[in-house]
């Protein structure tokens, strides 16, 4: 680097003298050039620290080494040996736990379903007024199917003040415990009235779709209570 620098300078140097000043000027140009070459060695030797130093600030420093990786892993095998007795007896405290819950929600389940048998085996009555219901649907369900609207319609009543609608409601409000089983029975009631002004409007579409209603609510509401393979027809 100096001697390209050296060169460089004579090169620009050497025309301007002349061979009388060349000797005069040999000795000054003698210490000028040692002068030179020290202090390009010194830039030099500082820029390469400075760049040395650039480098290593740019660089980014590794997030893990291998013998940082090694001490992690170490480390963690040697804490969950220490902490596998507590880990294990953590856990079996949590599924005893689970267990307890479960096997307590099991006996609430069967203590809701024997009570609701009870209910059930004591609603001799009720259980006569729903199956009434089944006949009238299956009746009604038969007429609209053949597009007899006025046998519908004789079957009905002609109102929800008729005595089998009263008596299936009654059954209804003794039976239904939960919100879903009362949501089933209103859906029932609804598509009931729907069908009967249907049937008196003589539109045979909307009877069809009302029966279809009617009937899957009532379905649903014995498979909720547990009616459903008690009564026939169904």
């Amino acid at each position: 680097m100096a001697a390209a620098f050296l060169s460089t300078a004579n090169s620009f140097l050497s025309p301007t003298l002349t061979p009388s000043t060349s000797s005069s000027c040999c000795s000054s140009s003698s210490s000028s050039s040692i002068s030179l070459i020290y202090l390009n060695n010194q830039n030099a030797r500082r820029r390469q620290t400075l760049c040395k130093a650039f480098n290593e600030t740019q660089q980014p420093t590794p997030a893990l080494t291998k013998r940082g990786f090694s001490l992690c892993l170490i480390t963690s095998l040697v804490l969950a040996g220490n902490n596998g007795n507590s880990f294990n007896a953590n856990a079996a405290i949590l599924e005893a736990d689970d267990d307890v819950e479960l096997l307590e929600k099991v006996k609430q389940d069967r203590k809701k379903r024997l009570e609701r048998q009870g209910v059930i085996n004591s609603s001799a009555k009720e259980k006569g007024y729903l199956q009434e219901l089944v006949y009238k649907l299956s009746k009604i369900g038969q007429a609209i199917e053949n597009n007899d609207l006025s046998t519908a319609g004789s079957v009905l009543g002609g109102s929800t003040d008729t005595d089998w609608v009263k008596n299936a409601n009654i059954a209804f409000n003794k039976l239904s415990s939960s919100p879903e089983e009362k949501d089933m029975v209103e859906t029932f009631n609804s598509s009931l009235a729907s069908l009967i002004s249907s049937v008196t409007k003589n539109d045979i579409e909307s009877s069809k779709v009302a029966f279809v209603v009617s009937a899957s609510a009532f379905e649903k509401w014995t498979t909720l209570t547990g009616l459903f393979g008690q009564l026939k027809g169904l």
